[in-house]
């Protein structure tokens, strides 16, 4: 696995323990979720204080292109953010212009926000959030390479039950692993990171030998119904 390869998993249950717990065992990234997960905006700042002294990387994934939801997560402290069903260059352009501050972007300014140590830190100090675009759709599909262009966009990142979802439903549309690599190849092409979401630790080894290096295992409630199934199925069993 290359140095740059970034191992993670989604948090979906909000657990303070379970997040600290995934930075205590060394994943790269953890997702904190405000489109689907169990929690919302105003368990962000406490969530990202149990990666404090960590070298995990606290991502949130905001609900959409939603600019004053994206400054506030980020003056949170998030070291990145993911947005879900990026269509188009523009889109991306325009969360680049929420996430930065005048005069590339639109950001409010706060120097007395959790980001900047409540005002003991110069704004400078901190280094550029991530963005990860997330590409669900169609149209994210077929603008993959516009979206990947875009300055202040990291990776495309791959959103695969909407994407598998969004191509069943457009006949005309190439398989999913085609589409994958579609949009793998866009980012690599203009020297950007590409990433998904996977189940299984086979998937995850091939996304790897992919060249993949965002790359998401499962979830904290995903893997802790797997371990209580695995448990019960020995007992059962024994």
């Amino acid at each position: 696995m290359s140095d740059s390869t970034k191992i993670g998993t989604w948090m979906s249950a909000g657990s303070p323990a379970i997040v600290e717990l995934a930075a205590e065992c060394g994943l790269d990234w953890v997702l904190l979720d405000l489109e689907h997960g169990e929690y919302g905006e105003s368990r962000i700042a406490d969530l990202l204080r149990c990666l404090r002294g960590s070298r995990t990387l606290g991502i949130v994934r905001v609900p959409g292109l939603q600019p004053d939801v994206i400054g506030r997560v980020l003056d949170r402290g998030a070291d990145g953010i993911m947005v879900p069903h990026v269509e188009s260059a523009e889109m991306a352009s325009d969360v680049v212009a929420a996430m930065r501050y005048a005069p590339t972007g639109k950001r409010g300014v706060s120097r007395s926000v959790r980001s900047y140590g409540y005002g003991t830190r110069r704004m400078n100090d901190r280094p550029p959030a991530i963005l990860l675009a997330q590409i669900e759709c169609t149209d994210g599909l077929a603008n993959s390479a516009a979206i990947a262009k875009t300055d202040g966009v990291d990776a495309l990142f791959i959103g695969p039950a909407d994407l598998r979802h969004a191509l069943k439903h457009q006949p005309s549309s190439p398989d999913f692993e085609t589409a994958v690599q579609t949009i793998h190849e866009s980012a690599v092409e203009t020297g950007k990171a590409s990433g998904i979401l996977v189940r299984e630790p086979k998937e995850l080894a091939g996304r790897i030998r992919q060249g993949m290096t965002w790359i998401a295992r499962g979830s904290d409630l995903g893997l802790l119904k797997a371990a209580y199934e695995s448990f019960l199925q020995r007992e059962q069993s024994s």
